[in-house]
């Protein structure tokens, strides 16, 4: 369950050193925030932040950014960054994701992560799912040529829309499994998130993909 009301977790993201507080006014120029200019990926939802921590740690020749839109969580981020000073290679930022072409210019990105996304069981809440059409028209916004998308979840009805939401929008799938725990040599590079630990551990089958994106015309 999400935590949305932590007392203090408002003031503590945005007197922050991790989080950039103005994220618009970088479009175009992330690169300059990062010590070295590196290939950028953005986790959009990163909650907690497990995952993109440890993607800064063990690729510290790329860069990142994490974006969560709740305060509550990303304060827990924030403590978890603050145990691991020595990273330079990623930010955080406390934004809606439906306002991405806003704050990041075509091509600026390399790569998507969706992990766990809120599925959104309604079908008139279709449109709010991370992995919607509308939703991958924004990262085709964003991404360069070639650049990809990672989504993984335990939820099958919600992989299964995912991947018609892809033929769609004509993204070609690179990879695609329902056990990613399953296929040894993915998993030799697999970084899990908190959801990934819980839902393996009672046995819920990880469903993945990898979708590049379409060539525009």
């Amino acid at each position: 369950m999400r935590l949305r009301n932590v007392r203090g977790a408002r003031e503590a993201v945005e007197s922050s050193g991790y989080v950039q507080q103005e994220p618009e006014k970088l479009k175009g120029n992330w690169q300059q925030v990062f010590p070295a200019k590196q290939p950028l990926f953005i986790e959009v939802g990163m909650g907690k932040g497990k995952f993109i921590l440890e993607m800064a740690r063990r690729y510290p020749r790329h860069n990142f950014v994490g974006i969560e839109m709740y305060d509550s969580v990303l304060l827990r981020a924030l403590q978890r960054r603050e145990t691991m000073e020595e990273l330079d290679n990623v930010w955080f930022l406390r934004m809606d994701a439906r306002e991405l072409p806003e704050v990041f210019a075509p091509g600026e990105a390399d790569g998507v992560y969706l992990n766990f996304s809120d599925p959104w069981p309604k079908d008139r809440h279709a449109k709010r799912r991370l992995t919607s059409r509308q939703f991958l028209d924004r990262y085709l916004q964003i991404l360069k040529p070639g650049g990809r998308v990672q989504f993984k979840t335990d939820n099958k009805p919600l992989f299964a829309f995912s991947l018609e939401e892809l033929a769609e929008r004509g993204w070609r799938t690179e990879y695609c499994t329902e056990d990613l725990h399953g296929d040894p040599e993915k998993m030799v590079d697999n970084v899990m998130t908190e959801y990934e630990e819980k839902f393996s551990a009672m046995g819920n089958p990880i469903c993945m993909y990898i979708a590049v994106r379409p060539d525009l015309v």
